[in-house]
């Protein structure tokens, strides 16, 4: 018993999303393993995400710094960059449209400071689906395949890479040598341990409500299960719409689509997967039950059988008492007999004999 229970344990990770996706029945084993083995498990799901993430904005980026190379040394005004502040020398703001660009809408504005204008250009933005604005101090960047938006301040961003001073004619040049690597490799690492973080958060929350949802369905059901375990099993019920979230970003690295209720299907789906299983525990719950009513019925036929065996055989013990008694009896009669006719047979005279 002890050796089939660690060898679920030992289930791998592969394995793990394979049965999370192909296999409802191995929800409650797998629910079994723990919260530690759970987190360790969403956390790599996650991870996988993070890094698909990565390398779709890694891919936008590079052909943002192509064009914009191009676009800087051709068109844009000449640019400032000291301490964290962005100064470009336009009056107005400058947009790019979402035609023009692979990232959407750009809108560049270093002299705005107010926060109902910034508010004003992320919906344009999110209206769009996707973009970047490029202020100041940082720079707000809006994906579609991504709820919300991620900032990046240029302190933090380019101060890891020890850059606190340039001009438009030093970025062109930078860009065009291979330092440019270690930008990639900055942004990658900034853009993971971020997306790694704000999924991971996302996801556990997901698993909570998936939880709550899962422990009413068992009201209904009228199975009693821990918390735990049905927060277990959320976790595991989320595998597939994090790969179509997965895929969803992959798509939209090279294409611009959009889905409008993503996020209702996304735990649409998750939960269809953690009632299915809660139902299937019933069944066999129930089947068990059953097995378990027949195992008693049979029992019981069992003992009732051996009861009327050792009832037959104490009977048969009994008669054959009572056989051997009256035996035993009819033979000390005819033993009686026998004597008696023994001693008659002794007491009478033989007629002529002393004739």
């Amino acid at each position: 018993m002890s050796e089939e229970k660690e060898e679920k344990n030992k289930t791998g990770f592969f394995q793990k999303i394979w049965n999370s996706i192909t296999k409802i029945e191995k929800y409650p084993d797998l629910a079994a393993q723990g919260l530690g083995k759970a987190f360790s498990y969403i956390s790599k799901i996650v991870a996988i995400l993070a890094v698909i993430l990565c390398l779709g904005i890694m891919y936008q980026t590079h052909q943002i710094l192509q064009e914009g190379i191009e676009y800087l040394q051709n068109e844009f005004p000449n640019f400032s960059y000291k301490d964290g502040r962005l100064d470009v020398m336009a009056e107005n703001r400058l947009t790019i449209s979402e035609d023009d660009s692979y990232v959407g809408r750009v809108i560049i504005d270093t002299k705005i400071e107010e926060e109902s204008v910034i508010n004003q250009y992320m919906n344009e933005i999110t209206k769009s689906g996707s973009g970047i604005i490029v202020l100041k101090d940082k720079l707000i960047l809006k994906n579609g395949a991504v709820a919300g938006t991620i900032n990046y301040r240029y302190s933090d961003l380019l101060g890891q890479m020890g850059m606190n001073e340039f001009t438009k004619q030093e970025i062109i040049d930078y860009a065009n040598s291979s330092q440019i690597i270690t930008l990639y490799i900055s942004i990658f690492l900034t853009i993971f341990i971020y997306s790694f973080i704000m999924y991971l958060l996302t996801t556990l929350s997901n698993a909570v409500f998936l939880a709550v949802f899962g422990y009413l369905t068992t009201w209904v059901a009228h199975i009693k299960m821990r918390f735990l375990a049905i927060f277990n099993m959320s976790i595991y019920a989320l595998t597939l719409s994090i790969f179509l979230n997965m895929l969803y970003i992959a798509v939209n690295i090279f294409i611009d689509f959009k889905m409008e209720y993503f996020q209702v299907m996304y735990v649409s789906v998750a939960a269809i997967y953690l009632v299915a299983a809660i139902f299937l525990l019933k069944t066999e719950f129930m089947k068990q039950q059953v097995e378990l009513m027949k195992i008693a019925e049979a029992q019981a036929i069992v003992r009732k059988e051996m009861q009327e065996q050792e009832e037959k055989q104490e009977k048969e013990k009994e008669e054959r008492k009572k056989k051997d008694k009256e035996e035993q009896k009819k033979k000390q009669e005819n033993e009686k007999e026998d004597k008696k006719g023994k001693v008659g047979g002794k007491g009478e005279e033989p007629q002529g004999s002393n004739a």
